[in-house]
């Protein structure tokens, strides 16, 4: 799986950064970020085109884990 690290980028970028990577990897995605708002408004963008998401904590950052 794909995976894409936004940390230290600010919105909307990490959200620009996971469409482009979505419209390669339809099948999932692996995002890496290191804020709330971030994680925030990336998975209500995945959520919207239909991805099941999950969380995992990876030392003090988020990884978003969305699968069709």
């Amino acid at each position: 799986m794909e995976r894409i690290d936004t940390r230290g980028m600010s919105c909307p970028q990490p959200v620009l950064m996971t469409k482009n990577a979505i419209e390669k990897h339809p099948e999932g995605l692996e995002i890496l970020v290191d804020n709330n708002t971030a994680k925030n408004n990336v998975t209500r963008f995945l959520k919207n085109l239909g991805y099941n998401i999950n969380y995992k904590e990876e030392d003090e950052d988020i990884l978003i884990i969305a699968r069709k």
